[in-house]
């Protein structure tokens, strides 16, 4: 049980301290410091005198240490303080605030050779509307955003076209979008006739019964079509590839406060692939005769804010044996929506990411934000929400 003492009296003893009295004992508080967050450090007795290093500010001290204040009396004791620390205190909060922050993926962002070639394929073939565009010829790039519903409400597309950029490396690390529709043959067809790439024909998915189908933009972006009935939020899925699954999905629950919402293991053909990813590479599997079994030679995890068939979600990929991949230049990022990026950054930090973009307005717009990488490199954005609807407005 916590136990209280009473503070009784206060005075100043000099320009830096603060005399706090009890019913029988009296302390020294510097004034530089805080009483935000509980006291540190040891109790020194120096001529009946105890000095106390705490959190102090100066600026609320009255307000804050009045007559019949109420301060825990194991702040008091002789010797060692608590063990617990104000820094440690302070990381849980931080942490904890994270499972309740207002948090939604608001667009993926990536590069495209052809914007106006893009923005036609997507609505066309996929069925996305144009949003909105924009171009900054100051800065030589043009951006538009598409998606099946308004960007306050639903997860968006925004293609960037920087001038006199055609082609971009797509890299190995970045794996597919994902778009549920209502019927993957029909699409396909759309797709075909529109004269789209088609890299998988619709089937059921391998080990399940829902119909998939793979086809490519006119960027070489890999979109995988499943069929789903009708969903609020039919662009579904950005699939990343990552080196340790377990470390992947352990920071995403703790920094981004996502939950794993279904993890598909298929440790039996570990066995049967210890290979690096240099002999897993396409061409030297196709000579031995095992490309065949390579699409099933993985481990998923799929973490979002919602469920799956309602909200858009990260699958996560480990591909046994594989650590690193190169990420190209054309994915970049996700945009997350949070009420509190300073807090969003220090949550990263403590969960091992790295913070990029220290948390502030960005210039003009002012909307505030902060990006970082993930332990595999892979940039996310936070961006504060009231200042995203603005920037809407």
């Amino acid at each position: 049980m916590l136990r209280t003492v009473t503070v009784t009296s206060l005075s100043f003893s000099s320009s830096t301290n603060l005399r706090v009295s009890t019913q029988n004992r009296f302390y020294l508080i510097p004034h530089s410091l805080k009483l935000s967050s509980p006291l540190i450090g040891n109790i020194n007795k120096s001529n009946g005198t105890r000095t106390v290093t705490c959190n102090y500010n100066p600026s609320r001290r009255l307000a804050l240490l009045q007559l019949g204040t109420v301060i825990p009396q194991s702040l008091f004791l002789s010797g060692n303080l608590a063990p617990a620390r104000s820094s440690e205190v302070t990381d849980q909060n931080v942490l904890e605030w994270v499972k309740n922050d207002k948090r939604r993926m608001l667009h993926v962002v990536y590069n495209v050779g052809d914007l106006d070639k893009t923005i036609k394929f997507y609505t066309e073939c996929l069925g996305m509307k144009l949003l909105r565009k924009r171009d900054i010829p100051e800065d030589r790039y043009s951006n538009a955003f598409l998606g099946y519903g308004p960007e306050d409400t639903n997860f968006t597309v925004e293609l960037t076209y920087n001038y006199g950029v055609d082609k971009y490396d797509i890299g190995d690390g970045f794996g597919h979008f994902g778009i549920a529709v209502e019927d993957v043959a029909r699409t396909v067809d759309l797709v075909k006739a529109k004269g789209g790439k088609v890299t998988r024909e619709p089937a059921p998915v391998k080990g399940g019964s829902t119909m998939i189908a793979f086809v490519e933009d006119p960027n070489g972006y890999k979109f995988e079509l499943l069929e789903r009935g009708l969903t609020p939020e039919p662009l579904c899925q950005v699939m990343l590839r990552v080196g340790d699954l377990d470390r992947s999905i352990n920071f995403y629950k703790k920094s981004f406060g996502m939950e794993l919402l279904r993890r598909r293991d298929n440790p039996e053909y570990k066995k049967h692939f210890p290979f690096s990813s240099t002999t897993l590479s396409g061409i030297t599997c196709q000579l031995i005769g095992w490309s065949l079994f390579l699409p099933s030679q993985y481990t998923v995890a799929l973490m979002g804010y919602g469920p799956e068939d309602k909200n858009a979600v990260l699958e996560l990929t480990y591909n046994y044996g594989i650590t690193e991949y190169n990420k190209g230049n054309g994915y970049t990022q996700i945009a997350i929506g949070t009420d509190d990026v300073y807090k969003s950054a220090e949550a990263v930090k403590l969960c091992g990411g790295k913070i990029i973009r220290e948390p502030g307005p960005i210039p003009v717009i002012n909307t505030k934000i902060t990006a970082c990488l993930d332990p595999d490199g892979w940039k996310s954005v936070f961006v504060d929400n009231v200042d995203f609807f603005k920037e809407l407005e």
